[in-house]
């Protein structure tokens, strides 16, 4: 049977191989806080880690994840245990209508384990692959330096 880490927990799938991982974790697994906004991997709301690394899963066929770890909005922190990240985002108004929020805190996660004092640039390069539509970035980018610092 095929399987892969997801969280941090070896889960195995019964999925067709060229099922999207998304659909996969969504349906399968239950993790419902990746959302699917565009299908088509222009959106970024479907972003988690593969390997450490930010991908669209509505684009990952879930084979190429068989033997691999799978970073998703669940596996970052608890309503009781939030990240600083989350934290911030929250004190920030980086998060309002949900939608791309765990895309944005996926890819954040992502940079800041790469580059613990990420500057401006670097902070919006990191979420250029996620389109959000209530804050106008702002808001997301002092929420991620916040936690920089923090």
């Amino acid at each position: 049977m095929p399987s892969l880490k997801v969280n941090g927990r070896e889960v195995t799938v019964m999925a067709a191989p060229l099922t999207r991982l998304i659909d996969v974790l969504r349906e399968e697994l239950l993790l419902t806080g990746t959302k699917e906004g565009c299908g088509e991997g222009e959106c970024g709301s479907c972003t988690v880690l593969l390997d450490g690394e930010p991908v669209n899963s509505c684009l990952v066929p879930v084979a190429q994840t068989f033997g691999r770890a799978v970073l998703t909005i669940e596996g970052l922190g608890t309503p009781e245990r939030l990240l600083p990240l989350q934290s911030c985002f929250i004190s920030e108004g980086g998060a309002q209508c949900g939608i791309c929020t765990p895309g944005m805190l996926i890819s954040a996660h992502a940079l800041l384990e790469r580059n613990p004092q990420p500057d401006d640039g670097a902070i919006r390069e990191a979420i250029a692959g996620n389109l959000c539509r209530c804050t106008g970035y702002q808001r997301i980018v002092n929420a991620i330096k916040k936690a920089a610092e923090g």
